[in-house]
């Protein structure tokens, strides 16, 4: 059985996933509006994952007997000025995510609970991962401006591939 506080805080972080979901595809659609093909299946990717994202949670608590209490999603951000924008949101949002993660994870510490702690051992390496992406993307879009060069570099975004987890 896992503990009231920590099944709270797990609900509250389903909830920011399916957030960050709602976010990546708010991106992905502005990407759409704005003819770049790639950029749009990147966010469009971030966006099922972040899916999985909530989904290895919710399956995590209820493998533990908690209760999985779903909220309706808030409002997000729909209008950006440059992709290079979106990717500095995107970002700042990685970080957030890392940071409300990094709490769960102490009070988990807190608690003695070896197994969320295991659990949350994967996303803490996915978020330095995510970070880690975003920040590349920022560099190579600063390097190469608007006109030609974001038009290839659109073609390389077209690229990523959405792979599923094997969540249980």
């Amino acid at each position: 059985m896992i503990v009231k506080n920590i099944e709270e805080a797990l609900n509250e972080q389903i909830n920011a996933e399916f957030w960050s979901a709602y976010f990546y595809l708010s991106m992905a659609m502005q990407c759409a509006d704005k003819g770049l093909p790639g950029a749009e299946n990147w966010f469009r990717v971030q966006f099922k994952e972040e899916q999985e994202h909530a989904e290895k949670f919710i399956n995590y608590l209820l493998s533990r007997g908690g209760r999985v209490v779903l909220q309706p999603i808030a409002k997000v951000k729909n209008s950006w000025n440059s992709l290079l924008e979106m990717f500095e949101d995107t970002l700042k949002h990685e970080q957030h995510v890392t940071d409300l993660i990094n709490k769960i994870y102490a009070m988990a510490l807190d608690e003695k609970d070896f197994a969320t702690q295991s659990m949350l051992n994967w996303f803490v390496d996915e978020q330095v991962e995510e970070e880690e992406e975003a920040r590349d993307i920022i560099d190579a879009l600063k390097l190469i401006g608007d006109g030609y060069g974001l038009y290839q570099y659109d073609r390389e975004l077209a690229t990523r591939v959405f792979v599923p987890l094997a969540t249980k």
